[in-house]
């Protein structure tokens, strides 16, 4: 999924003196990187079970963590909330390989659009369950968000497929991902965060692996496999520098580039082009999913 799609936190507190200008090439180069990483894990569902494409893919996280490791020291993994931190890493395993089974049938431009609902589904259960207040503003951007999901979904309009619901469970539990980051962020520091998530969502996928593994056949089914977890790393590491050196404000917004590369990617891998109904709910997504971030701004300047 994007957003290891996909899930960077924002740092405990705001870079000293933000370089907004580094901060947002970082981030881009990011979100190129996790586009090439879901690109390759779709080519490869073809050939290879979800469950090792999503192991190999967390490879990419883990490789970060064993650089945290060796620049920050062990310390990176004491934390104040080690059950929300090993929950957190139990539904990114969920989230990254229901995306790959997901993924192999859907168009990908469809599915990273349909991810863009997290924000809605966090600002709802925010309210409903953490005591949020959530205004008109904001209900009402999540209510026409879904509506455009539905533009992208067409349930009875003889485009459907069952397989988006998969996607769509990648998207919740990334959302409630979301809503432990925001309880985590208290006590832990980002990178204790993300070494939590990556050790326990590799160990947990690793659990199932041996009932579905395949050996590589060739040199380029390889280079995919070596492919999907190089980018996936490359991406979490860019995304935390990009979150290092500038305000999350500025870089945030950029998640919405996977669009772009996604749309990119499936033209030219897989011959694949969102229809317009998909590009009016792709736009209406991404038009409320950053109106809801900018009244959450707003609220949290007021507090």
């Amino acid at each position: 999924m994007p957003l290891e799609i996909a899930a960077p936190v924002t740092p405990n507190k705001p870079p000293e003196r933000p370089d907004n200008l580094r901060g947002i090439v970082y981030m881009g180069l990011g979100f190129f990187s996790f586009a090439a990483a879901d690109t390759q894990a779709k080519f490869l569902t073809a050939s290879l079970d979800p469950i090792q494409i999503a192991w190999t893919r967390q490879l990419g996280l883990l490789a970060c963590v064993v650089y945290l490791l060796a620049f920050q020291g062990t310390a990176i993994l004491k934390s104040g909330a080690p059950v929300l931190q090993v929950s957190r890493g139990a539904l990114a395993a969920v989230s990254v390989t229901m995306f790959i089974f997901g993924v192999k049938f859907v168009p990908l431009a469809d599915a990273v659009a349909i991810t863009f609902v997290a924000p809605f589904v966090v600002t709802i259960v925010a309210a409903l369950f953490l005591g949020e207040k959530v205004g008109i503003h904001r209900m009402s951007a999540v209510v026409i968000g879904f509506l455009g999901t539905l533009l992208i979904i067409r349930p009875g309009m003889g485009v459907f497929q069952p397989a988006i619901f998969l996607v769509m469970l990648a998207a919740i539990a990334f959302a409630f991902r979301q809503i432990l980051s925001r309880a985590l962020v208290a006590s832990d520091r980002t990178a204790t965060t993300i070494a939590y998530t990556s050790l326990t969502s590799s160990i947990l996928l690793t659990i199932p692996l041996p009932f579905f593994w395949t050996n590589p056949d060739s040199w380029s089914q390889l280079g995919l496999l070596a492919g999907v977890a190089v980018c996936a790393g490359a991406g979490e590491l860019l995304v935390i520098r990009a979150l290092e050196l500038a305000d999350a404000v500025v870089v945030t917004p950029l998640h919405y580039t996977l669009i772009l590369w996604a749309t990119f990617y499936g033209w030219l891998i897989f011959g694949q082009l969102p229809d317009l109904l998909t590009w009016i709910g792709t736009a209406i997504i991404v038009c409320t999913g950053l109106y809801i971030f900018a009244r959450e701004r707003m609220s949290h300047r007021k507090t």
